[in-house]
């Protein structure tokens, strides 16, 4: 058990370190290929911080672990808002503009909405998966249309100028770390999921779906304590919307998994209800005058204890 434990353990630092090179090394390399710093943000950026999500759901499902992957990518999408978030709100305020408020969140919205219909018959099957980067795409194209109607630039969510070599170093290096590290984390929690008698899906709600959201975590938080805590609410819907569309979809496609009905009860339920509440606090605080929504320290309360409530009702499951 001590040895698993220890393997998690490094696993998941191994993630966050690897993810940063990664996201740090690919930008540059997109940045020197011309691409729009707006464009690395809601794609390369976005998807960086997701990369152990994605990776994680991969080594599952190669090893007949799917559950471990549906869990990892729903406690991902819970814990980015209501402890990512919530914990960024607290230290900061964050002011949205309106496509965050009238388009982006009603997207992620629509998105969670459309997964929780495909998962009612208990199943993901490859069907659904389909249907889910089917719609992964349609994000992909309001992206697209976002990044040529935004004149905006942010020189400092974009890595430092690095060498050819650094830049090449960064995303390979990181990258086959990240494969290591997710391979590591994935036959430890499932071997650790056995010896307790814990479910895969619960172990990958918490230890792993906490784990793959220190990335988002410690971005955010760094975010705030820099002045920059509106850049946090940008990755965690871009980050929900891969985890969900992308992270959920992979495991589908090596067959067809039964779920477990709390998936659809709790888990599911849990993901609207933050989602919902994140949408609501933004609409409610919009002013119209400055065009702007800006979400305080309540908000951030709120979020986290819906995040702890949410833990309560999970280990209160038989």
């Amino acid at each position: 058990m001590l040895w698993y434990s220890a393997v998690i353990v490094i696993g998941l630092l191994t993630l966050v370190w690897s993810a940063d090179r990664f996201v740090e090394g690919s930008s540059a390399i997109a940045r020197r290929a011309g691409l729009s710093p707006m464009v690395i943000g809601l794609t390369i950026v976005s998807f960086g911080t997701s990369a152990p999500e994605v990776l994680i759901s991969i080594m599952s499902a190669v090893a007949d672990s799917g559950e471990l992957a549906v869990g990892n990518a729903l406690g991902s999408n819970i814990a980015n808002i209501g402890l990512v978030l919530g914990a960024t709100l607290v230290l900061s305020s964050i002011a949205l503009n309106k496509e965050t408020v009238f388009i982006d969140l009603p997207i992620l919205i629509a998105a969670v909405l459309l997964t929780w219909v495909l998962l009612l018959d208990l199943t993901l099957s490859p069907t659904n998966s389909l249907a889910l980067l089917c719609a992964l795409g349609l994000f992909f194209v309001r992206i697209l249309h976002h990044a040529k109607t935004s004149g905006q630039t942010r020189d400092e969510d974009i890595p430092a100028e690095l060498s050819a070599i650094a830049e090449w170093a960064y995303f390979v290096g990181g990258l086959l770390l990240l494969i290591a590290a997710s391979r590591a984390l994935v036959w430890a929690a499932s071997h650790i999921a056995t010896m307790l008698g814990v479910s895969e899906l619960i172990i990958g709600l918490t230890i792993v779906a906490v784990g793959t959201s220190l990335p988002e975590l410690a971005a955010s938080v760094a975010s705030a304590l820099k002045g920059h805590a509106d850049m946090a609410v940008g990755a965690i819907v871009g980050s929900n919307m891969f985890n969900i569309l992308l992270v959920l979809a992979i495991p589908g496609f090596w067959g067809t998994i039964s779920l477990q009905p709390e998936v659809i009860t709790r888990d599911m339920g849990a993901v609207f209800v933050t989602t919902l509440v994140l949408a609501l606090a933004a609409l409610g605080r919009w002013n119209g005058d400055s065009q702007s929504s800006r979400l305080k320290w309540g908000t951030g309360a709120v979020l986290l204890s819906l995040y702890a409530a949410y833990y309560a009702w999970l280990f209160a499951s038989p």
